[in-house]
């Protein structure tokens, strides 16, 4: 049964569940698989080379197939990717030449003559109504004819796949990482969790699961094998609810809820009853989530159960409102609202939590001095009792309020929705900011693990901390929100795959380039073919089959600061809607030539599953010492309903990157610095040079020749240095 869970820890970890087998001569089979590994971008480790040489061929050919899978789809080499101009990037024609040869072709066409003919006579032409435009006009296997082979180079992407220890041990770990995460899983990895908690179930648990989120999901497993269940709210029940009917177990969209088994029926009702008797005050929690508790109680059949489970039926009538519960929330809002500040504060210090997500507007409340010191007092006082998530964000945030208030505010929801609006805030005085992120240091540098020698890599320095799990996407090379990392290539060439479910679908993929000012420099789209900086590969209307676009660059040709890729939704279904969609990058040297997709070159494949009808997955930006970084943004704009165009939303990608680029995001270096204070020694890593004994390494890339009792730490595993 382990089997089928494999590829989930070669995605998450890099590492290959050590095979077992008859032993036997599988050296050929082995360095075969490497070969083809690094065709792909991947390369066995040395140990795992080992290993696999020493079993049998037919063992190492099985093993050898499954992992070939799985790293293809982790890079987007698990599909065809085809280009409209079969050439590309060479031979890209003028944007309004090629539509006129697409006219000239349609008059030539008897079925299309007519209707073209009246279009012209009209002056406007729908391209769409064309028969050459926006369909492959080239089979994939005439593409491959069509381009030489790639030139390997040292700057290529290899990542390395290392051995690992049994399956079951393998399985086991990723499990107890997922399940007792101290930062919010992305919709890929409570999916992965879910897997994971159904095969876990019987074994051991991680001491605590901090994460309602992950809560539900190892519920539904436990629930399933009538294992104790773990709450301790109202709201751990409805989440339970929400992953049995395959909801949103984050509560942030509605579930329709299925009709549950009486099993299933009276183990809910059990612990909504039992959450309730113990702390009545829990009540209140119902009013934030009224509606889903409704339909909820619909499909329970409540009102059949008052005598047997009462306390349950009081969760339903306050849902209905025939029952009061005051929350503590509201509670809060009468005291601020009689301008009883210390009030307020007295009562948050019993929700630590809440207290911190209150500071800024505590501290602007305050007419006084003497009531400022109280508010920052209190919170120095319980943030010992506050998650290690909660704060870093508060650290972060006020890194970012200025003295002098701000002009724009930049909001992105959970799902990545992003939008601005002015802020009227008015400024949190200095001192108080100083002294709560004095204590926030000293409190966070408390609950650092002691990190011996510490060898850092520098390129991860500038990587910003994942305090959520909706900060980054699915996908290889992905890194979270607001992180900054360096990009080396002459060629730059982005790529959107996308696979319709039943609607004709088109995405678009654009580039826009901006100057240091956010103003519109260039852009290449299917309205611009080619530019100084580059070409796009043409467009694609409809793909039942599966359809991919791309944008070639040349970096030191960019005019401007800023690239912001972004794809847009013309038409049809949503990114959430689609049977898959992603969208990625490659490096490559001028004179490496190749396929327009070469899986080697690929440094991102991020999964493309968000609201709205705009993604801008990330940007580059170029410093003043000229080299280019990647800007990581994982941003969702709403959009028009259909025909969104790079040149009609300029202005508010504009805005949005220049939010982004100038916010401090709290990075990888802000924690290391603080650890360097606890470490016997501390070095960056310089690509040689490895010191002796046990180290606390955190970089991009794991290197060889590290002690076997280090701690390791890359964007895999990088939510560990979050502490609890």
């Amino acid at each position: 049964m382990v089997h089928h869970l494999e590829p989930l820890v070669i995605r998450h970890t890099h590492r290959l569940p050590a095979p077992s087998g008859p032993g036997g001569q599988g050296g050929v089979a082995a360095r075969q698989l490497d070969a083809v590994l690094m065709s792909v971008g991947f390369k066995l480790s040395a140990d795992l080379l080992g290993h696999l040489s020493a079993l049998s061929e037919g063992t190492v050919v099985d093993t050898a197939v499954q992992t070939l899978d799985t790293v293809r789809a982790m890079v987007g080499d698990h599909v065809q990717h085809n280009t409209y101009f079969i050439d590309f990037p060479a031979n890209v024609p003028d944007t309004y030449g090629f539509w006129t040869r697409c006219i000239a072709e349609a008059l030539g066409d008897d079925a299309t003559r007519e209707h073209t003919l009246a279009q012209l006579s009209t002056g406007v032409v729908d391209l769409l109504t064309l028969p050459t435009y926006g369909t492959y006009q080239h089979t994939y296997a005439e593409l491959i004819a069509a381009h030489d082979e790639l030139i390997a180079e040292a700057g290529d992407r290899l990542t390395v796949l290392r051995l690992g220890g049994a399956p079951h041990d393998e399985v086991t770990a990723l499990y107890l990482s997922l399940a007792g995460a101290t930062t919010p899983l992305g919709e890929e990895g409570l999916l992965d969790l879910a897997m994971l908690a159904g095969y876990c179930v019987d074994g051991p648990q991680p001491e605590t699961i901090p994460m309602r989120e992950n809560r539900a999901v190892v519920n539904r497993a436990r629930l399933d094998t009538d294992a104790d269940l773990l709450l301790d709210t109202v709201t751990d029940v409805l989440r339970l609810a929400c992953a049995l009917s395959d909801g949103d177990v984050t509560l942030l969209e509605p579930t329709r809820f299925r009709s549950p088994s009486r099993r299933v029926r009276r183990a809910l009702l059990t612990g909504l009853d039992s959450v309730v008797a113990a702390a009545p005050a829990k009540l209140a929690d119902v009013l934030a989530h009224r509606e889903a508790f409704k339909r909820l109680g619909e499909r329970l059949h409540a009102h059949e159960y008052e005598a047997r489970w009462p306390h349950a039926a009081d969760v339903f009538a306050v849902a209905r409102g025939d029952k009061q519960a005051h929350t503590f929330d509201s509670r809060v809002e009468e005291l601020l609202g009689a301008n009883d500040v210390l009030g307020a504060v007295r009562l948050l210090e019993s929700a630590p939590g809440k207290l911190f997500r209150s500071l800024d507007r505590l501290l602007r409340a305050c007419p006084t001095q003497e009531e400022r010191d109280v508010v920052t007092a209190s919170a120095e006082r319980v943030a010992p009792q506050v998650s290690g998530r909660v704060l870093l964000s508060v650290r972060e945030h006020f890194d970012n309020r200025a003295e002098e208030g701000g002009e724009r505010r930049v909001f992105v929801n959970r799902l990545g929705r992003a939008w601005v609006s002015d802020d009227t805030r008015p400024p949190v005085p200095a001192a108080e900011r100083k002294r709560l992120t004095a204590a926030l240091d000293v409190e966070i540098r408390r609950r650092l693990p002691d990190p011996g020698q510490l060898l850092i890599d520098p390129d991860i320095l500038d990587v910003a901390l994942p305090l959520s799990g909706r900060a980054t996407a699915a996908g290889l090379g992905v890194l979270p929100r607001g992180s900054l990392t360096p990009v080396d290539g002459e060629l730059l060439r982005f790529f959107v795959y996308w696979k319709q479910t039943s609607r004709t679908t088109d995405f678009d993929l654009s580039a826009l380039m901006l100057n240091a000012a956010y103003e519109t420099v260039s852009w290449l789209s299917y309205t611009a073919l080619t530019e100084l900086e580059g070409e796009h590969s043409g467009d694609i209307t409809d793909a039942p089959d599966g359809a991919s676009e791309f944008i070639n660059l040349r970096l030191g040709a960019v005019r401007g600061t800023y690239i912001v890729p972004q794809v847009n939704i013309f038409s049809g279904e949503g990114f959430e809607e689609v049977e898959e969609s992603f969208f990625g990058f490659m490096l490559r040297d001028a004179e490496q030539q190749g396929r327009p997709f070469e899986p080697r070159t690929v440094r991102l494949k991020s999964e493309l599953r968000g609201p709205g009808r705009v993604a801008l997955p990330l940007a580059f930006v170029r410093g003043d010492d000229g080299r280019w970084r990647a800007k990581w943004l994982h941003l969702y704009l709403k959009g028009n309903p259909n025909a969104n165009r790079v040149e009609g939303n300029r202005i508010s990608v504009a805005t949005l990157l220049r939010g982004i680029v100038e916010r401090d995001h709290l990075t990888v270096r802000y924690l290391t610095d603080l650890m360097a204070d606890r470490a016997t020694n501390t070095m960056l890593w310089d690509g040689t040079t490895v010191p002796d004994g046990p180290v606390t390494y955190i970089g991009l890339e794991r290197p060889d020749g590290l002690h076997p009792a280090s701690r390791i730490v890359t964007p895999e595993n990088l939510r560990d240095l979050i502490p609890g």
